[in-house]
């Protein structure tokens, strides 16, 4: 059985007792344990079910590549499924319930499917749920999704809070073993601000565990004094529980930090999402045991070697009184001396090389364990747990030679190198026979934009297998490292280890050597997915010879471990499967994260109400406070309207229109998109993106501008100013700000990146105040400071002063078709500016309006909306915008596509006005009907609606439309069915309802 043992554990404070609550048994542990050490201290071995199968699933790892230890964690708002038990640390009240059985974890009735496993090999799914094909959604499919995921999803609103925090270093080193230490010591000493991250609560890695002694001290002293020396260094910060989950281009990192996971609090946040930009990034990130294949090897108590070690000298646990000890390797021995040192005993060790173990082996030897060279498991005795195991020789095909009762097994296939992030970022990565293992290929390294390396990999992570070599390699990568980035580190020789030595590696993939079928299909590799060696055996028979293709046919490597334990050993057999070598088979693609990080994380603050956060402008609060019925737009809330006393909306907006086209009205205009444009390139640069010259634009002039997609099609518009020489400032849409930018900017960087052409969107930094009405100038005047006459300030130009002691940028310009100033100042003066203009222009009624009145006066004129006239199909020619499209350009985004065929077709629908023939107004979105029918017998249709208002200024209803053939056709009556089957009959117009001329806005 698994106990805690009477002394011993490391980590542990035994002064402290924690209580915690496993499947609604209350149990014991200690301060310092995970929840994995502590169920295995009160002999809980049992702790899940496989997926496919539900076969009993017990420990195999103590770290984050554990596959079976996953559980329901904590109740309510703390509900978390899938939390691996190996990476939980326990605290006072834990509750974890187990997941993937009915009706409980002992008595699991899906257990069926184990019995029935000769019927379910790899991909029979692909084959089972095609025929006959009516049963898909009424049997297959349901079946499917109740069988699909382990956990169970949360019910609750998450009452944990998370954020994201920004880092900018010279060096970022992930992995706090001995190596990550060492590295961050030199590059420290070279003056390089770093930032070392360990994902445990923990330092030093497997050292300490596996007795390192470092010049002369003992790991745990070594570790100590090092931490210490960092502590002092003012250029260097280490965090611990903040696990390295992904590198990118550029230098550009992820880490996910565990807060309070340990120690739940409501004053702060739960976890925390790092962003982390780097010159040069070290991965230390260490290796992995890899299990070995034999029969059995799934039963609860055979674990990894490494992980029976962690267990007994971390946290004081035996995972059994009787362990036998498989492997290939010298290092499981380390594991045999420990148990023995721990008082446990170990029956046996069966070492697979016929030649046997170094200087370790002769150690568990003088200890008085029997070893047993060239022999292996033929298979493994128990249910729940292990009872004993059947040994047999390595080069047979498993005849039993004899029984050894035991209830734990510790195994030990060789170790992989941790090589994800540094695959992340596009590292390669070369196989070392030695040790049978890929590890990085320094010269194929992550290159930056200078060509230059800026991911290192140092340590184990790097296939340096001893202490000696570990610290020695990361001593020289913090060098070369500090030298990539103008630093020259100290001369200093690097710690010196007593390393022991080891006999060379045997690669044993299946065990034993030529076990028949029964054994394979007993041999797992994938714990958490049932996968064996039989169904990658069959996957390669049945031609799927990509190991991408293996794994998503046997599901290999897909489980929420990533195939840590299962990729190297899937990957050989697959190999041997096709006669080819490991190196030519190759490996399947790392994805970030490392490890799962929480979905909180991700978010960060985003959550309720910051979900989605509400933009304002500096105006907000005096509109809130003033009647304003708010309209989403994009991100924002606009004023629709300002609703007076007993007013209903329709009636505040004919108001609004009235009095602005009679006196003087005031809009927030802070929404629309202002995004700086600049650089010697500016003006070519402008030439492509809108459909029109900008580069002859002369500065204090402004000029209207269309923009195309790729595609051709009318994705924004706006009036475009020019600052000086090599300056322009773009207005864009309310909600096309964001995207406009992002537009502009995925340009220059993949395209036109030799372009010298800077953007830079500053919406939020300019309050904008639309002052509109043949009273506009007026008003401006009484203010006085600067010139606003006709003469100074034409239509279409700018010009900077002072209006009524603001510093202000002045824009002729107008949406409205009436006298009209756009007159954008610093964000911070945006109240007082307009609450000045308010106060002045009471001598003319001065009329706030909102974004209904802005459309409705905009439509009387005849202009487009980016969203009300254009959906993604619309080109400027269907809006009569040809006049915006360049005859001297060679080329701009869209010109081409707008040449295709169906682009020039002449029957394309058009921009037309529509008069309703009794003055009502028609449908939004409504449809005008032809003659005849469709192939698929509806209504021919021969135009829609686009926009329609009730016109105040006109006295009835007007509308904007795309028509067949539209402006061939003025005066031509159509007809628009309504929902109710009536019909309103339209008459086709000029687009232009009010001041066609323009004399109201030119004066």
């Amino acid at each position: 059985m698994s106990t805690r043992l009477a002394a011993g554990g490391r980590l542990l404070n035994r002064g402290k007792s924690v209580r915690f609550e496993f499947n609604g048994k209350h149990l014991r542990g200690f301060d310092g344990d995970t929840l994995a050490s502590a169920l295995l201290a009160n002999d809980q071995m049992l702790m899940g079910r496989s997926f496919k199968y539900h076969r009993p699933r017990g420990l195999v790892a103590s770290g984050a590549e554990e596959p079976n230890g996953l559980v329901n964690l904590g109740k309510g708002g703390r509900f978390e499924p899938n939390a691996r038990v190996t990476t939980t640390e326990l605290f006072d009240g834990l509750t974890a319930t187990s997941q993937n059985h009915w009706p409980s974890l002992d008595f699991d009735v899906g257990v069926v499917n184990n019995y029935a496993a000769r019927f379910l090999p790899a991909g029979f799914y692909y084959k089972t749920f095609i025929q006959p094909r009516a049963a898909w959604k009424h049997v297959f499919e349901p079946f499917i999704r109740q069988s699909a995921g382990l956990g169970k999803a949360p019910k609750d609103r998450d009452v944990d809070t998370y954020e994201h925090f920004y880092a900018f270093v010279d060096v970022l080193i992930v992995g706090g073993g001995i190596a990550g230490l060492q590295a961050a010591k030199t590059a420290g000493a070279s003056g390089a601000k770093v930032l070392l991250i360990e994902q445990t609560g923990h330092w030093g890695g497997r050292a300490p565990v596996d007795g390192a002694v470092i010049d002369g001290k003992s790991a745990d002293d070594w570790i100590n004094n090092t931490l210490d020396l960092l502590d002092k260094m003012e250029n260097v910060q280490v965090r611990s529980r903040l696990m390295g989950a992904g590198i990118y281009d550029h230098g550009y990192a992820l880490a996910h930090e565990r807060l309070t996971d340990h120690a739940p609090s409501d004053d702060m946040p739960r976890h925390r999402l790092w962003r982390i930009r780097a010159k040069q990034i070290i991965t230390a990130t260490g290796a992995i045991e890899r299990p070995l294949s034999f029969a059995g090897n799934d039963i609860p108590g055979v674990m990894l070697a490494s992980a029976v070690r962690d267990y007994v000298v971390n946290y004081g646990v035996s995972a059994g009184d009787r362990t036998v000890v498989v492997t290939n390797n010298d290092d499981a021995y380390r594991t045999a001396i420990a148990l023995k040192g721990a008082g446990l005993d170990v029956p046996l060790i069966l070492d697979a090389r016929a030649s046997g173990g170094g200087a370790l082996a002769e150690e568990a030897a003088a200890l008085g364990i029997r070893i047993a060279n060239g022999k292996a498991i033929a298979s493994v005795k128990g249910g729940k747990r292990v009872t004993g195991v059947q040994v047999c020789a390595q080069a047979g095909e498993g005849a039993v030679l004899e029984e050894i009762a035991c209830d734990a097994i510790a195994m030990s296939g060789g170790w992989s190198p941790v090589v994800h992030l540094w695959s992340h970022c596009g590292g390669k990565l070369i196989w070392d026979d030695a040790h049978a293992h890929f590890r990085p290929d320094a010269d194929r390294a992550p290159t930056g934009a200078d060509g230059e390396p800026f991911v290192s990999v140092t340590g184990g992570a790097d296939g340096a297998m001893s202490f000696s070599g570990a610290l020695a390699n990361a001593d020289e990568t913090a060098r070369h490292v500090s030298k990539r980035i103008g630093r020259k580190a100290k001369k200093a020789t690097p710690p010196n280890a007593d390393d022991v030595e080891m006999a060379p590696l045997a690669p044993v993939w299946k065990m034993p050597q030529g076990a028949g079928i029964k054994l394979r299909s007993k041999m797992w590799l994938d714990y958490q997915n049932d996968v064996k060696v039989s169904d990658v055996q069959l996957a390669a028979q049945e031609g799927f010879e990509s190991v991408e293709h293996t794994k998503r046919y046997t599901t290999l490597g897909m489980a929420t471990d990533q195939g840590k334990l299962s990729n190297i050993n899937g990957l050989a057999v697959l190999a041997d499967s096709l006669n080819e070598e490991i190196p030519q088979v190759g490996t399947t693609t790392f994805r970030p994260p490392y490890t799962p990080i929480s979905m909180g994380s991700i978010a960060g603050e985003a959550t309720g109400e910051r979900f989605q956060p509400l933009r304002r402008t500096p105006l907000h609060d005096w509109h809130a406070g003033n009647g304003a019925y708010w309209e989403p737009v994009g991100h924002w809330r606009r004023p629709y309207c300002f609703q007076r006393s007993g007013e209903s909306v329709e009636d505040a907006v004919q108001r609004e229109v009235k009095a602005t086209r009679d006196s003087l009205g005031l809009l927030d205009a802070s929404t629309l998109g202002k995004i700086i444009v600049k650089g010697p390139d500016a003006g070519k640069f402008l030439d492509m993106l809108y459909t029109n010259m900008m580069s002859t634009l002369k500065p204090g002039r402004c000029r209207y501008g269309l923009m195309c997609s790729e595609n051709g099609f009318l994705m924004d518009d706006g009036v475009v100013a020019r600052i000086d020489e090599d300056t322009w400032l773009c207005h864009t849409t309310t909600g096309g700000a964001d995207h406009i930018h992002a537009h502009m900017e995925e340009w220059l960087q993949t395209e036109w990146w030799d372009w010298q052409v800077f953007t830079a969107n500053v919406t939020e930094q300019y309050a904008q105040i639309a002052v509109v009405g043949p009273n506009a100038r007026n008003l401006l005047e009484k203010l006085g400071g600067m010139d606003v006459s006709a003469d100074a300030l034409p239509f279409m130009a700018w010009a900077d002063g002072q209006i009524g002691g603001f510093d202000v940028r002045a824009y002729r310009i107008s949406f409205s078709g009436e006298l009209s100033y756009e007159i954008a100042v610093p964000a911070s003066q945006g109240r007082a500016f307009w609450d000045a203009l308010l106060e002045a222009g009471a001598e003319w009624q001065v009329t706030p309006y909102g974004t209904e009145a802005l459309h409705i006066m905009r439509a009387e004129k005849g202009f487009i909306m980016i969203g009300d006239e254009t959906d993604g199909t619309v080109i400027p020619q269907d809006l009569g915008l040809d006049w915006a499209l360049s005859k001297k350009k060679n080329d701009y985004l869209g010109k081409r596509a707008q040449q295709r065929s169906h682009m020039a077709d002449p029957d394309r629908w058009k921009l037309v006005g529509l008069e309703t023939l009794d003055g009502s107004v028609l449908p939004d979105g409504a449809y005008a009907t032809a003659d005849g029918t469709n192939a698929n017998g509806q209504r021919n249709t021969q135009g829609r609606v686009t926009s329609t208002y009730h016109s105040p200024t006109l006295g009835r209803g007007i509308a904007m439309g795309l028509v067949l053939n539209g402006p061939d056709r003025i005066g031509e009556v159509i007809d628009f069915p309504k929902t109710d089957g009536s019909i309103v009959k339209a008459k086709i117009v000029n687009p232009v309802f009010y001041d066609p001329e323009g004399e109201k806005q030119n004066v």
